[in-house]
């Protein structure tokens, strides 16, 4: 095949509707436009949001406030109470912990100090609490931080 040989599937395209073309073309005289009014003159057309001169719904509205970061990173978080579930010694993963349930999808992942850490784990995340941080030390696991990227 080459690119001579190319031809859109059938039923497709359609021919351009040639308007105000003549009585026998279908759409001559008012070429669709109707009769009379703002609709039918040339470069007609109302402004986006005009709404006939009544005050329009945008500037009814209250101004909203603040702004959103963009760059905000949403971290989600799992308590180490809920890291028991590992045996001793296990290397904790965001992958693992999606497998397992605890996070929903394979997203940056938080690991916060809430609850009592019985084994000592190795646990990768991209994020910890100092609490965390320091209950995972104590039991003689690891904490090992991963990039956001």
């Amino acid at each position: 095949m080459k690119l001579h040989d190319l031809r859109p599937t059938a039923g497709s395209t359609h021919r351009k509707k040639r308007v105000g073309r003549g009585i026998s073309a279908g759409q001559g005289k008012t070429a669709g436009r109707g009769t009379k009014g703002q609709g039918a003159r040339t470069g007609s057309g109302i402004k986006l949001y005009f709404e006939g001169g009544q005050n329009p719904l945008v500037r009814r509205l209250p101004h909203l406030r603040g702004f959103s970061n963009h760059f905000r990173i949403e971290y989600q978080v799992v308590n180490l109470e809920t890291l028991n579930k590992f045996d001793a010694g296990a290397q904790v993963t965001p992958a693992l912990l999606v497998e397992r349930g605890m996070v929903k999808q394979l997203a940056p992942v938080k690991i916060l100090g809430q609850g009592e850490l019985k084994k000592a784990l190795t646990v990768h995340a991209h994020a910890f609490s100092e609490s965390a941080k320091e209950k995972i030390v104590a039991l003689g696991g690891k904490a090992e931080m991963l990039s956001n990227k």
